[in-house]
């Protein structure tokens, strides 16, 4: 299934169905008074924030979700159905937006629904429209137009803790380390092609969820290898792993591949610069100890929390995730915004 995390789409609610114009007739009763009933709602268009969802390609397939009209009213006082609602599952994270970019609703929590088109409501029959003076009225309301527009639909992941690097840093590898994700893992750069989610559990019980997003390329914030749009999901994490190659693989040096994240980050804009953030030298089985103490000795300069680890043989992984789960703790005890529990 394709990762989508951005849809436009037309939607259209349905029309209210027309009220009627009756009288009764019945035996013995040749001239009875108006009998019209109301018509039928047309149906929403309805939004609803599930976790069993993890992308928005089912919208990006439809393009348009039209209602159906509600139903006339009929004789003897019978009102004409309400049409069905669209009710269509989004992931929980997905902002909803009106074609020039205004949120309309933010459903980040499971369960949430927002109506983003309502349907026309039914018209009056004519028994409404009886007075003294006119007692057969043979008028009756039509039904009301439903709302339409055009709704742009973006999901944020939502993750207490993101990962960001260059490509080839090693974050997909550390991922399937301490999580349930298995995401697709080689030795070579944009091996990660869309963002992914990983649940971790500790031993009593309690977790978190990680977001690995693709390496970062310089020019990102700029949208350069949908870069934009991969930092988006960042913006709601509690704070962001750094990950560094330590070995420099690619030929840059420590201090290089951090400031050219920070200076993504930073395009970005405040929402995620001046998110907490750690640095993570990764790859440390691949280096000797002067190496090493270099790496963390050019890391320490930038005035982060720096951690030293090997996401292929786990060494360091342990410390790491257990100091990013007590710092979770110690932030929803102060009343910080945590997503998991």
């Amino acid at each position: 299934m394709r990762f989508i995390d951005e849809v436009r789409i037309e939607i259209r609610a349905g029309h209210g169905g027309a009220g009627c114009v009756s009288f009764r007739r019945e035996k013995f009763i040749p001239k009875g008074g108006p009998d019209g009933g109301d018509g039928g709602r047309g149906g929403h268009i309805i939004f609803v924030a599930s976790e069993r969802k993890n992308t928005l390609q089912e919208l990006y397939l439809r393009k348009r979700l039209i209602a159906k009209n509600g139903q006339p009213g009929m004789g003897s006082n019978r009102h004409g159905k309400n049409a069905p609602d669209i009710v269509v599952e989004v992931p929980v994270g997905t902002l909803v937006k009106d074609d020039a970019g205004h949120v309309l609703k933010d459903l980040s929590r499971p369960g949430e629904r927002y109506i983003a088109a309502r349907g026309g409501s039914g018209g009056l029959g004519n028994a409404h429209f009886a007075t003294s003076t006119n007692r057969a009225p043979r008028y009756a309301q039509p039904g009301q137009e439903g709302e339409s527009g055009i709704r742009v639909l973006e999901l944020k992941l939502m993750a207490d803790v993101g990962f960001a690097g260059l490509p080839n840093a090693g974050k997909s590898t550390l991922l399937s380390r301490i999580s349930n994700a298995r995401p697709k893992i080689a030795d070579y750069p944009f091996t990660t092609l869309k963002p992914k989610l990983g649940q971790v559990f500790m031993p009593d019980g309690d977790g978190f969820v990680v977001a690995d997003i693709p390496g970062l390329i310089e020019g990102a914030h700029e949208g350069k290898g949908l870069g934009s749009r991969f930092l988006r999901h960042l913006e709601r994490t509690a704070f962001i792993l750094h990950l560094v190659d330590a070995s420099c693989f690619e030929g840059k040096s420590v201090s290089e591949q951090i400031r050219e994240i920070e200076r993504e980050l930073q395009g970005y804009g405040p929402v995620v610069a001046e998110k907490p953030r750690w640095l993570v030298l990764n790859k440390i089985d691949a280096i000797d100890r002067q190496s090493l103490e270099e790496a963390q000795s050019e890391a320490s300069a930038h005035g982060l929390p720096v951690y030293a680890i090997s996401a292929a043989t786990g060494e360091g992984v342990d410390a790491l995730v257990w100091d990013v789960h007590q710092t979770l703790l110690a932030m929803r005890e102060s009343g910080q915004q945590v997503r998991s529990r």
